[in-house]
């Protein structure tokens, strides 16, 4: 079997092949039309929030095959112990370095979110920033073990300062291995988090939003997860829930010039596409030879991945992704915000300069030195990112999305005169007279 990829002239495009690309071969349908798939979420949701730690422990054995009383639903610290032993010291050294870098992101964030400023007319305004009072941060686990997923969603929650983090981990797929993946609980670990809980992923959800005997309720819930897990994330939010929206299938998208060098492209290419089946990746360049010459190199590669990546990356860069050939570089960036793509990689000569025209994105990565492994993994800027075109109205996942905002004023006597006009004029316009009288109040008492 091979890839046998072809150049797609965006010019000459029918609508149905233009579609292919920008809906990632219906992904976003996909997860949108599944009416079977909701009705028995929406049944696992509802007994849940009926029936609690019952309803938890019976979702486990049906659907994950594992057994457990509900007093063994929260991880223990017997667990946290062997999941220590059993991981590399390189693997807990990986971590360290990538939480420490994401923490420097989010302090960054954190120590800008609180601002002010005073007027010419000696008012102050500004916000305060104060982190949310509990989040639910769910990580994933059926495809393989995924530690970086709480790197990203976790690092910033603590960071922000939320006072009740509880983590939610489906069991762990391989047999022979813990119930929970090691490697997610030396994350949970190392960022003090301790309030871990193995579930089934649906209803893990609905615990998290409902609260049960043993697993506290949140008032906000954070993480990607497969479409039965983002279709319970949906059906609580719609129950009062809030949650990070439009964490779905990765997708990646390269703009690339005559000078990206195509081993580094294939490279970066087949990156995303790893993921899984729903995955998508995209190469968009004016040059053919440069696209021509990264199809024979992917090819190369991609024949010397292992299963079940080889069938993922297959499918994500031949069926719902591929190489885009744009008549310019106008073209070219109308196609990636249309596209509005997870991960951006700006493989061109100046980078910093395409970024000004790039508008929707999770991420930029300027330059092949900035490679999408090193975004997912080590980077420390946001990689739990909006898929799936989410990127046109919203943003990854950082110390932002554990805060809450507060506006504040001081305003300066001089400057409410100044204003005071435009207050009655607005007041009388619509019909407050409480409002007007609260100048007009204020011009007796102060002879204005």
């Amino acid at each position: 079997m091979s890839i046998n990829l072809e150049v797609l002239e965006w010019a000459t495009a029918t609508p149905e092949e233009r579609s292919r690309i920008l809906t990632r071969n219906g992904t976003l349908e996909r997860l949108t039309h599944v009416s079977s798939l909701n009705q028995s979420i929406a049944h696992l949701v509802e007994q849940v929030r009926s029936f609690g730690d019952e309803a938890l422990v019976r979702a486990l054995r049906e659907f994950d095959g594992v057994e457990c009383a509900p007093t063994e639903l929260k991880v223990s610290d017997r667990e946290f112990e062997e999941a220590r032993q059993s991981i590399s010291d390189e693997v807990v050294d990986a971590i360290r370095v990538s939480i420490g870098r994401s923490r420097r992101f989010n302090e960054a964030i954190l120590e800008r979110a609180s601002w002010s400023m005073t007027t010419d007319a000696g008012t102050t305004i500004g916000e305060v920033a104060r982190p949310i009072e509990s989040v639910g941060l769910f990580v994933p686990s059926g495809k393989g073990s995924y530690p970086s997923v709480l790197i990203q969603i976790g690092t910033p929650a603590v960071v922000a300062g939320v006072q009740r983090i509880a983590v939610v981990v489906p069991p762990n797929p391989t047999q022979g291995a813990g119930r929970v993946d090691a490697a997610t609980l030396v994350v949970a670990d190392e960022l003090g988090l301790r309030d871990v809980y193995c579930l089934n992923g649906p209803s893990g959800v609905a615990a998290l939003a409902f609260g049960t005997e043993s697993v506290p309720a949140v008032r906000k819930i954070v993480g990607p997860g497969s479409p039965a897990v983002t279709i319970a994330q949906q059906q609580v939010q719609a129950m009062g829930v809030q949650v990070a929206a439009g964490l779905g299938p990765t997708d990646s998208l390269i703009i690339a010039d005559a000078t990206a060098d195509p081993v580094t492209l294939a490279a970066d290419f087949l990156n995303e596409a790893e993921h899984g089946d729903d995955s998508s990746a995209v190469v968009v360049s004016t040059d053919r030879g440069v696209l021509e010459a990264v199809a024979k190199e992917v090819e190369s590669q991609w024949s010397e991945l292992p299963e079940p990546r080889r069938g993922y990356a297959r499918r994500s860069i031949a069926e719902n992704g591929g190489l885009v050939l744009a008549a310019n570089d106008e073209q070219a960036l109308e196609i990636a915000n249309d596209y509005a793509s997870e991960h951006v990689q700006l493989a061109v000569a100046d980078p910093v300069a395409t970024l000004a025209s790039i508008r929707y994105a999770g991420t930029v990565l300027l330059g092949q030195w900035t490679s999408f492994a090193a975004s997912n993994f080590s980077l420390g800027t946001p990689a739990t990112l909006p898929t799936t075109s989410y990127a046109k109205s919203v943003s990854g996942v950082t110390a932002h999305t554990y805060l809450n905002t507060i506006a504040t004023a001081a305003l300066a006597e001089d400057d409410f005169w100044a204003i005071a006009p435009a207050i009655e004029a607005l007041a009388t316009h619509e019909g407050f007279p409480a409002h007007l009288a609260s100048v007009t109040t204020r011009r007796r008492i102060h002879g204005r």
